[in-house]
């Protein structure tokens, strides 16, 4: 089967990992991909938000599967693009429609959609230039402290907490009047805070049953001890420790079943992951967010811990027989470790060899390429986030200790990463 891939950080790096295992897939191209996923199959320079061109090569190479890694192609309508073109339609297209991808494009239609399916979630309004000055009100009136939501995609940046009203009412007038995370930001949710764990649960659906894949915990903060700015992500655990089974058995009955029920009742095509961003609170599950596709650097280690073929899977949920489906999972707590470039999550600089590559690596380690590139024959870093190291272990504390090992005979200028990832259960 002729795979495309699209993407091109560490989440599409372990998914060409994971493809390439499969009997059913030859080739697989990547596009744009990194210096890892050329690994794993053909790297193909396209521009993954030029439908045309997507489309034109799907053509031109007879592909047969196609698996979305991103938001941003899913959210503009990859899947509507391909479904409306007699050549395209009948790929198999892993990635939801433009309508389901409004779970993750549009935070306060995702609001609305848990609201309707009484799935629990935090007290919410939503507010735009119209309304401007009953936000300002209702600001000054809020408990504290206070969760901002640009309402569109902002890069993992549209979320902010405030902790007086002075701050809220100065991030809220920044988001609508002066347009802080452009359109983005025309639209405001307000959220009431959830004091709690957070968590990441993940499914394959085929929009009618689901898969549910191994659990992750990702850890956001730039420092250790979880302090610092956000970043997209320094490290992840799968399994979560506190994630037992009469926790998982809420999750699934008061949110994943009503969510895939809601979208069929709603007519709503959805076939491909969905990320369901919780917060445990007193023993209850909530949802913060809907992702329309996975989590990076949680596809790290929930990938890697999936034991089953993954084009299998994904054919599974094009043909709508998910139902027949049994996942097996690797019962190893696996961890991984982001490693960055100096100054990032704010700028930060590139093009900097990569050393260490070449090592041998334990069996129960792998190196996930995320913002990397080829250059002269040298792997050069390429981005915020360069690169992270999966281990698989017993406990939680040796997997961290064997990701460690292998990243300290890494070497770029520059090079960061925490060394506490999974601290709170070690």
């Amino acid at each position: 089967m002729q795979i495309l891939l699209l993407g091109s950080g560490g989440r599409e790096h372990a998914l060409a990992w994971k493809l390439n295992q499969s009997v059913w897939a030859n080739p697989l191209y990547i596009a744009p991909g990194n210096a890892g996923t050329s690994q794993c199959g053909i790297n193909v320079e396209l521009d993954i938000s030029n439908f045309e061109e997507i489309g034109k090569f799907c053509k031109e190479k007879k592909i047969e599967m196609l698996v979305v890694g991103p938001e941003e192609p899913l959210v503009k309508g990859l899947s509507d693009y391909f479904k409306a073109d007699p050549e395209l339609e009948k790929i198999f297209f892993i990635g939801p429609s433009k309508a389901g991808a409004r779970l993750e494009g549009s935070k306060s239609f995702a609001k609305a959609f848990m609201q309707r399916h009484n799935i629990p979630t935090a007290g919410y309004k939503e507010f735009t230039i119209d309304n401007y000055e009953e936000g300002i009100k209702y600001l000054n009136e809020h408990s504290l402290p206070i969760v901002l939501k640009a309402d569109g995609l902002a890069a993992g940046k549209g979320v902010v907490i405030c902790q007086n009203h002075l701050e809220a009412i100065a991030e809220f007038e920044l988001m609508i009047q002066q347009s802080k995370f452009g359109d983005a930001s025309k639209k405001v949710v307000v959220e009431a805070f959830l004091e709690g764990i957070e968590m990441s649960v993940f499914v394959l659906t085929d929009g009618k049953n689901y898969a549910l894949l191994p659990e992750a915990k990702d850890y956001k903060r730039i420092n250790e001890g979880d302090k610092g700015p956000n970043t997209g992500g320094m490290g992840a655990v799968s399994p979560v420790p506190f994630a037992h089974g009469p926790f998982m058995k809420k999750v699934e009955e008061k949110i994943i079943r009503p969510t895939i029920a809601g979208l069929l009742q709603e007519q709503i095509d959805y076939k491909g992951f969905i990320f369901f961003g919780l917060i445990k609170v007193n023993d209850e599950p909530f949802v913060i967010e809907y992702n329309c596709r996975l989590g990076d650097p949680e596809t790290e280690v929930i990938i890697p811990r999936l034991e089953n073929d993954l084009v299998g899977l994904f054919v599974s949920a094009c043909n709508q027989e998910l139902d027949t489906v049994k996942i097996n999972v690797d019962a190893r707590t696996a961890i991984t470790i982001v490693a960055v470039s100096r100054g990032y999550p704010a700028a930060y600089e590139k093009d900097f060899v990569i050393e260490g590559l070449g090592i041998e690596v334990p069996n129960d380690s792998l190196i996930f390429h995320a913002g990397t590139v080829m250059k002269d024959e040298k792997v050069v870093t390429n981005g915020g986030r360069v690169l992270c190291v999966t281990s698989f272990a017993e406990t939680v504390y040796e997997a961290v200790d064997k990701s460690r090992d292998v990243l300290e005979q890494i070497y770029y200028d520059g090079i960061y990463y925490r060394r506490d990832i999974g601290y709170e259960f070690l």
